[in-house]
C-alpha cells in the first residue's frame, strides 16, 4: 500500500470514528493555500486497535479571506489561516516525528496529550482548535440557534441573551491568550475557557467536555483590526457563528 492509499484510508477511519473534532474533509472553492491530505491517520476506533504515527494537517478554509468581514477582516483571517494555523501544524509534525508520537485516533491523542513535551501539546492543540474555529464561523451566517440546541441553551442559561453574556465573559476574562468554549458534558451545556492552545479534550485541561462552540481570544485573531478591544470582536463574532454546525456536532 503507497502513502497516498494509506493516508485516504486512514482518514475515512478517522472521520467515521469522531466524536467531537473537527470535519476533516477537504473544501474547495476558497483562496486559501492548497491543503495536504486532510486528518490524522487512524484505526477503527475500537478497543485494541492498532496506533499509527500522526499527521497533523489543516483543513481547507471553507469561505474566502474577506468572506467575514466586517466581524473578521480579510488581512487578519490570511493571516491567522496562512501563517499562524500553518505554522502549528508544521511545527506540530516536527515535534510528533521528533518524539514519534502514535495514537489510535485524534480522540486517543488528545486523552494522552499529557504524556508529551509542550512542543508536541502546543501544536496539536493549535492545529485542532483552528480546524474547529473555521468549521464553526461562516460568511453573514446571521443564523441563531434552533431545536435541541436551542432548548438546552435555555434550560442552561435562560435565554440565548443570558448564554451569550457568559460566553463573552468567559472570553473576556480568560487572561493573555487562550479560547472561551462551549461544550456538552454529562447531557448539560457548560460554557468555560482554556489558556494556550488547550482544549476540552486535552487529559491536562481543567475544562472538559465535548466541544461544540469556541471562540479564539489569542491576540492575533483580533488586533490589526480591533487592537486592543477584545470585547468588540467578541460582541461582532457572534454575526458569523455557524450554529448549523454547532448542531452538528452534537449529533
Amino acid at each position: 500500500m503507497d502513502r497516498k492509499q494509506f493516508l485516504s484510508r486512514s482518514l475515512k477511519a478517522t472521520v467515521g470514528t469522531l466524536v467531537a473534532g473537527p470535519l476533516l474533509a477537504n473544501t474547495s472553492g476558497c483562496n486559501s493555500p492548497e491543503s495536504p491530505e486532510q486528518g490524522i491517520p487512524a484505526s477503527d476506533g475500537t478497543p485494541g486497535s492498532s496506533t499509527v504515527q500522526v499527521v497533523l494537517s489543516q483543513i481547507a478554509l471553507p469561505y474566502a479571506y474577506n468572506a467575514l468581514e466586517p466581524a473578521i477582516d480579510a488581512e487578519t483571517m490570511e493571516i491567522h489561516y496562512s501563517k499562524h494555523h500553518a505554522g502549528y501544524v508544521k511545527k506540530g509534525n516536527a515535534a510528533i516525528e521528533e518524539g514519534n508520537v502514535k495514537a489510535a485516533n485524534e480522540m486517543d491523542l488528545m486523552a494522552t496529550i499529557g504524556q508529551y513535551g509542550a512542543g508536541v501539546r502546543n501544536n496539536v492543540g493549535g492545529t485542532w482548535n483552528h480546524n474547529m474555529f473555521w468549521e464553526v464561523m461562516a460568511p453573514a451566517s446571521g443564523t441563531l440557534p434552533i431545536g435541541k440546541v436551542l432548548d438546552a441553551i435555555n434550560g442552561s442559561f435562560g435565554s440565548l441573551d443570558e448564554f451569550k453574556t457568559a460566553f463573552a465573559d468567559a472570553g473576556m476574562k480568560r487572561f493573555g491568550s487562550g479560547w472561551a468554549w462551549l461544550v456538552e458534558r454529562n447531557g448539560k451545556l457548560e460554557i468555560g475557557s482554556t489558556p494556550n492552545q488547550d482544549n476540552p479534550l486535552m487529559d491536562v485541561s481543567e475544562f472538559k467536555g465535548k466541544p461544540l462552540l469556541c471562540l479564539d481570544v489569542w491576540e492575533h485573531a483580533y488586533y490589526l483590526h480591533y487592537q486592543n478591544k477584545r470585547n468588540d470582536y467578541v460582541a461582532n463574532w457572534w454575526s458569523i457563528v455557524n450554529w448549523d454546525a454547532v448542531a452538528k456536532r452534537w449529533g
